[in-house]
């Protein structure tokens, strides 16, 4: 598959975003920490075809979505917080992060970072580091990640004075109900099975709502498209992530090949879902493992089981949903 070469500058930024902590975290010997950075870096990912400040500007709003789900993450973590208080905290980011998103037209698009950077670190022990370094960890990465995006100029950048649209885009409340009620779904029947990951099902029931753009003609095919591109992907990955895992390398050799994933995952994300995910699903799985070690097999296993649940849970959520739901205009008050 041919990219643009503008597709090669704009992952070659993104990875560098990741490579630079990274390096720093290999050097001091704490690859253990590199869940952390990798969603700072992730900041870097938004604002892809825009001009530099416009980047800046989905960048910024971005980065503080994704810092504030480590936030709200690591503070789960360090208060040792039951399961249902974990379901509860996703489902309301991701409502409201649902809303926050479309009203800033973010691109791309909805809260799935931000819903997979709190899942992902409140499931990782306090002891690993204190919660305030981890909080410090992501937002430095994400400034770097900023700063590279201002710095590139690009030959040929789109415009920066377009108007963009303010207020929140019809059918925007819609959206975030579709969010509730995917992630709840998929919380609960996780929980129910006994999951020890449910935050990646609900992580997952995320992906599917992704395409839907709120405004627009809801197009059912275009979430089970996605959702059938989450499941293959997730599952090319997981053999990529068992033909890395299950030698049993160094932490130091999976930290340097979570970080040389990034630049294939961003390369692809924007062309073929599916590809990007046989790059990504390794990616967060190495990072996953080196934050809280496990069992290799059952890590596997989990992974695809959830990814299943959570698609399943938003295509269901897609398909209840499908009508736009309007905020009530507000009254005009009469002049006395």
């Amino acid at each position: 598959m041919r990219q643009p070469p503008s597709d090669h500058r704009h992952a070659a930024r993104v990875a560098l975003g990741l490579l630079v902590p990274g390096a720093v975290l290999l050097v001091v010997g704490r690859p253990d920490l590199l869940l952390y950075v990798v969603f700072g870096s992730f900041a870097g990912m938004y604002g892809r075809a825009a001009g530099p400040r416009e980047r800046l500007r989905h960048q910024f709003h971005g980065a503080g979505m994704i810092v504030t789900g480590v936030g709200l993450g690591v503070t789960l973590a360090a208060t040792d917080a039951p399961a249902r208080v974990l379901l509860l905290a996703v489902i309301g980011f991701a409502t409201l992060g649902s809303l926050v998103t479309d009203r800033l037209r973010l691109r791309p698009g909805g809260p799935f970072f931000g819903i997979f950077a709190l899942g992902a670190t409140a499931s990782v022990s306090p002891a690993l580091v204190a919660p305030w370094v981890a909080i410090a960890l992501c937002a430095g990465t994400a400034v770097g990640a900023m700063a590279l995006g201002l710095l590139d100029r690009d030959p040929a950048p789109a415009a920066d004075a377009e108007p963009r649209e303010t207020g929140l885009p019809a059918g925007a409340v819609a959206q975030a109900i579709r969010y509730a009620l995917a992630t709840a779904a998929a919380g609960l029947l996780g929980l129910g099975l006994g999951l020890d990951h449910a935050n990646w099902a609900m992580t997952a029931a995320a992906v599917p709502l992704a395409v839907i753009t709120p405004g627009e003609p809801l197009d059912l095919r275009a979430v089970v498209d996605r959702a059938g591109h989450r499941v293959a992907g997730t599952l090319a990955g997981l053999l990529v992530t068992a033909a890395v895992l299950l030698p049993e390398p160094r932490p130091a050799v999976l930290a340097l090949v979570a970080i040389a994933l990034l630049f294939p995952t961003e390369l692809f994300l924007a062309r073929h879902h599916g590809i990007a995910l046989g790059f990504f699903t390794p990616l967060i799985m190495l990072m996953t493992e080196l934050a809280a070690p496990s069992d290799p097999l059952d890590l596997l296993l989990a992974r695809g089981a959830d990814t299943v649940l959570g698609v399943v849970a938003g295509v269901a959520a897609a398909a209840l949903v499908s009508g736009r739901v309007r905020l009530p205009r507000p009254t005009m008050a009469i002049e006395r």
